[in-house]
């Protein structure tokens, strides 16, 4: 038996030796992820899978006359970017619509929903983006300031954040919400403290109302916004996406990989609601192929920091009334309901939460779910993990929980955080440190369209912590910091473990996916401080190019 095993050995060491890779990446600096190989400087690739990883010069044995040859010229190589949370078509629709983000006031903001209003009369206007805390007055926007500009307009723009949105006059008229509007459970219509009147403001579930009118996009418009979407992933490196789908968005995703015309791999979220017709057709975590994969599920339990709906022990700062919203599934019981099943039936689940509050109540279903369903490697996951009660790092570590984290959000939020939070709460806010030093596994992402798809972003945002505004130089809360090398496995490694890819993804091990960045600067030894400015200068996906030079 043992003469047997050395002598397949020697034939696979002797097919390996003359396998003639596809193409090869030469003289780069290679940060391979890989404990047990961590730098290197070239790589080999057959049919899609890294078949070595090592000196130039040992790569070169598997090259030849039909072998592209790729010179890094001293380049950093790091494995493709996986980016843990994004609303991809969102991101795809948003870059055609209205771009309300950097609005610096009132009259700016109007100016464009008029401009467009102008130039498409009668046609939704969506998107937008808007984030008021840019505003001198910080104060909400109202259908007062729009109105007089889109009387036969529909118009519903939303905060960057995706938890509140602002509907002028024609489609609160069309929504049937007046003063008169009772809230929704799980959501906020929000009116004038004087008149009684909506202001045109409605948070979370009060959103509804206005989504439900906005008419589908057709398949041609679904792909138009899909290939405007892979694009900009391209351009920053992204080569996996763990997206908040729709079956739409899945049907799309289809459409386009039978084409050839898919350059990342997508891991889809469906809701949890959709739960049981997964569970019914045999859909087990993770359920696909290499370029599109299903079997995690999407819920809520709260809102978000911005809009002051996400959930806390404590009331908000900035409005001593409030505590925060909990999600309508979560006050009716439905979410647990759900999730025990969907657990059960070895779905992943994937729930948002950002207060306190909500991150400890998912905890606690976490816990049940534990002690009533057969055993199974689930990895729990929550999405954003934003503010975290002290008590509860030691049980995410516990339970396995993933905190699925969105970095830019820290110094995108930390221009106002402590104003709805005050500062005690904040220091654990975003807290990436205190995850770690936990034994907490932390993936990395962007929450596209809510922050920037660009990873080096978040990893900028990740080491060094400063505050969009410029107000933090050493960084906002400096002790959550962590290093370069740390937040590159948690967009690339941690991720791949997250979707239950760690064997095929996440790092430049020989037998996975061929699937690459290589940047402009060397990330690992330049001031950090530059990160931000870094540009992307090759994507590779299974051993193509598909953004940079070919």
């Amino acid at each position: 038996m043992k003469l047997l095993i050395v002598l397949l050995l020697c034939a696979l060491s002797t097919a390996i030796a003359q396998l003639q890779a596809d193409i090869a990446f030469t003289n780069g600096k290679i940060w391979t992820v890989d404990s047990s190989k961590p730098e290197a400087e070239a790589v080999a690739v057959f049919q899609e899978k890294i078949v070595a990883v090592g000196a130039t010069k040992d790569i070169m044995k598997f090259c030849g006359s039909a072998t592209k040859l790729v010179d890094l010229k001293g380049k950093r190589m790091l494995p493709g970017f996986i980016d843990n949370h994004t609303h991809f078509m969102s991101g795809g629709f948003q870059l055609q619509s209205v771009d309300l983000r950097y609005t610096k006031n009132e009259e700016e903001f109007a100016t464009i929903i008029k401009k467009r209003a102008e130039e498409r009369p009668g046609k939704w206007i969506t998107g937008g983006d808007w984030d008021h805390d840019n505003w001198k007055s910080a104060n909400l926007p109202t259908k007062e300031m729009i109105d007089k500009y889109t009387t036969t307009t529909p118009v519903f723009v939303n905060r960057y954040d995706g938890h509140m949105a602002l509907a002028n006059s024609y489609v609160l008229k069309l929504a049937g919400i007046t003063k008169n509007s009772t809230d929704p459970p799980g959501g906020t219509i929000v009116k004038d403290p004087k008149t009684g009147e909506p202001t045109g403001i409605l948070k979370d579930e009060a959103m509804s109302a206005a989504y439900r009118l906005i008419p589908d996009a057709s398949d041609e418009d679904m792909v138009v916004a899909a290939k405007l979407a892979l694009a900009e992933a391209r351009k920053h490196g992204v080569t996996s996406i763990q997206d908040n789908s729709s079956s739409a968005d899945v049907k799309t995703y289809r459409m386009l990989k039978d084409a050839g015309e898919l350059t990342a791999r997508f891991h889809c979220r469906l809701p949890i609601s959709e739960w049981q017709h997964l569970a019914a057709n045999g859909i087990r975590v993770p359920f696909g192929d290499e370029m599109i994969r299903l079997g995690s599920l999407k819920a809520f339990a709260d809102g978000s920091l911005g809009s002051s709906t996400a959930l806390f022990f404590q009331p908000f700062t900035s409005d001593p009334t409030t505590h925060g919203l909990a999600s309508d599934i979560l006050l009716d019981g439905r979410l647990e309901k759900w999730a025990m099943a969907a657990d059960n039936a070895k779905l992943q689940l994937s729930i948002h939460a950002i207060g306190d509050s909500a991150n400890s109540l998912m905890l606690d279903l976490f816990e049940r779910i534990v002690k009533a369903n057969p055993k199974w490697d689930r990895r729990f996951r929550i999405e954003h993990a934003q503010h975290i009660a002290p008590k509860d790092f030691v049980r995410f570590a516990k339970l396995g929980v993933i905190a699925s984290v969105q970095p830019y959000h820290a110094i995108d939020d930390g221009r106002w955080a402590e104003k709805r939070i005050g500062h005690e709460r904040c220091k654990t806010t975003y807290p990436f440190r205190t995850f770690l030093d936990n034994g907490v596994k932390m993936g990395f992402g962007s929450d596209w369209t809510v922050a920037p798809i660009n990873p080096l972003l978040g990893i900028y945002a990740a080491v060094t912590r400063r505050t969009t505004d410029g107000a933090n130089p050493n960084g906002w809360f400096p002790e959550q910091k962590i290093s370069v090398k740390e937040a590159i496995e948690c967009y690339t490694i941690n991720n791949a473990y997250a979707v239950f890819e760690e064997n095929e993804k996440g790092s430049v091990t020989v037998g996975k996916l061929a699937d690459f960045v290589v940047l402009g600067e060397d990330i690992l030894t330049i001031d950090p401080i530059k990160i931000e400015n870094v540009k992307v200068e090759m994507t590779v996906v299974g051993g193509a190019i598909v953004y940079g030079a070919k």
